[in-house]
């Protein structure tokens, strides 16, 4: 496929190295920035292309007119809008995606319906990551919870600790711990190097534990794994932009939400907003610890730090631990300061480039894979793909599990048959229309995966 991603910023820069490592792609990044262009293409096979990404000559000159697909993913919503317009107008891009941060565009879809803004699909970080954080409050102690079929089944990881059932036990007493719930252990990281897991397979303290489940047998599971957290009721955010109202606005209905701004003016805006009527705003600093104390930092079941600076964020979340938070959050968008984090402090290290990925993946992956979670620094993937057509056409209908030729590494976990959902076992029969949940330790194995669910 002939990509176009415009905008070479943090989400841009992920999905490129993501997609130009695969040899199905050919991708092409726009931006106007010459020295990040060229720090990509010393590392990456793509080419670089400079100059404003909504003028038609410099989509001319990247190719728009032999492209398949065009990704804007630009700061600006109005350059997003306007080069899928240009593509779609002059050079009739058959597919658009645009990134658009304003709820004062994605609230009137008909600007997009009805062919004001030829834009096919809209990716909001913003959203993703507030639903990211609902995820992980809702259920304490897991550190993902990533949605497949609509909701009706999540996979979740978990750190291993003592208190856990399950711990020093093998995989296959899990039934009997937990005999009337229908879940599969995927995946376990130890040490870094994934385990695809069997029966014997003993779960360590320490493990990081991927497990699928219905969303009601998720708490049953987390408890064979460690110690249930108590529920949350008290939540800090650190930050009072986008993410930081949305998610105090989902939040404060269920929870006792508290949100501190630095800068006097937008905490004004912020209190005084619609969007938020139950939540308390406050001025002040995240890392000054003086002000942490002053509101009792230490009965807060979780804080969570989600301002526009990865450093604000690290340093104000690793402060609030210190200070006897019992759950540390951080937004973080630098891969390589998500790595630094994941073994420290903090409980949880957010990443917007990551969970944006997963949904642009789903776009781009050929066979109908209609979701897709990028997983362990995109080391590995989670999707769900639909099953098509019939058993002399497809190479996954009518056929047991264990007779379907998966690449090494990856197994086929759960099915969603309409409102049922079902772990997979090794005579398990796919059928047409069979939602299909599919663990794949190693990305690479991805487009022989691709190919399985294709038809003819």
């Amino acid at each position: 496929m002939n990509i176009l991603i415009l905008g070479a910023g943090q989400v841009g820069e992920t999905a490129a190295e993501s997609l130009a490592g695969e040899e199905a792609h050919q991708v092409t990044i726009v931006d106007q920035d010459e020295v990040v262009l060229k720090k990509l293409q010393e590392r990456l096979d793509a080419r670089t292309v400079v100059g404003n990404a909504s003028h038609p000559e410099v989509l001319e000159r990247a190719g728009a007119k032999d492209a398949d697909m065009i990704i804007a993913l630009t700061n600006s919503d109005e350059i997003n809008m306007t080069a899928c317009q240009v593509a779609h107008t002059l050079f009739e891009t058959p597919r658009r995606i645009a990134r658009i941060r304003a709820t004062e565009y994605t609230n009137h879809q008909a600007l997009f319906k009805n062919g004001v803004f030829s834009v096919d699909f809209i990716i909001s970080p913003e959203e993703l990551v507030t639903e990211y954080i609902e995820e992980l409050i809702h259920f304490p102690g897991a550190l993902q919870v990533l949605e497949f079929a609509e909701g009706k089944v999540r996979l979740v990881a978990v750190r291993a600790h003592e208190g856990g059932a399950l711990i020093g036990h093998p995989l296959k007493e899990l039934s009997q711990h937990i005999p009337n719930v229908e879940c599969r252990v995927v995946a376990i990281y130890r040490g870094g190097e994934g385990i695809i897991p069997e029966g014997d397979t003993v779960v360590e303290e320490g493990d990081e534990v991927f497990f699928i489940a219905a969303r009601k047998d998720i708490r049953a599971v987390l408890s064979e794994m460690r110690k249930l957290d108590e529920p949350i009721r008290s939540v800090v955010i650190a930050g009072g932009g986008n993410i930081g109202v949305r998610l105090a606005q989902a939040l404060e209905d269920s929870n006792d939400v508290k949100l501190i701004e630095r800068r006097s003016e937008r905490a004004k805006v912020v209190s005084e907003s619609e969007k938020i009527n139950k939540t308390m705003v406050l001025k002040g600093d995240a890392t000054d610890e003086t002000f942490l104390l002053e509101e009792n930092i230490d009965s807060a079941d979780v804080f969570v730090s989600v301002t526009n600076a990865d450093e604000a964020n690290i340093l104000s979340a690793m402060l609030a631990k210190r200070l006897g938070a019992h759950k540390a959050m951080a937004v973080i968008n630098k891969p390589a300061y998500t790595e630094l984090v994941a073994a420290g402090t903090i409980d949880v290290a957010i990443s917007p480039p990551q969970i944006t990925l997963g949904t642009l993946l789903a776009h781009v992956r050929r066979g109908d894979v209609v979701k897709v979670h990028s997983l362990r620094q995109r080391a590995a993937e989670a999707i769900e793909a639909i099953a098509h057509g019939n058993a002399s056409e497809s190479r996954v209908i009518g056929k047991a599990i264990e007779d379907i030729r998966l690449p090494l590494g990856a197994t086929i976990s759960a099915i969603v048959r309409g409102d049922d959902v079902m772990m997979a076992h090794h005579d398990t029969v796919i059928e047409s229309d069979d939602h299909v949940i599919l663990f794949i330790l190693d990305r690479r194995q991805i487009d022989e995966v691709e190919r399985l669910f294709e038809v003819g």
